[in-house]
């Protein structure tokens, strides 16, 4: 599988899957603007997803 940014990948199929996990989704779903547009904003930096970083970016520290 070939990785791309955002957690995307491509398979020998050439078909593209995004990789989302449970935590992302929660954090991105937050009703805190703030703290989602961190969390975003973290993720769109990242090719592969680092769920510690992501969590850090989401707490503002």
């Amino acid at each position: 599988m070939l990785a791309g940014p955002c957690g995307w990948l491509k398979d020998r199929f050439g078909v593209s899957w995004q990789i989302a996990p449970a935590t992302l989704l929660e954090m991105l779903s937050d009703k805190a603007p703030d703290r989602s547009r961190r969390a975003m904003t973290a993720m769109l930096s990242m090719g592969k997803l680092d769920i510690a970083a992501l969590k850090k970016a989401y707490e503002g520290r």
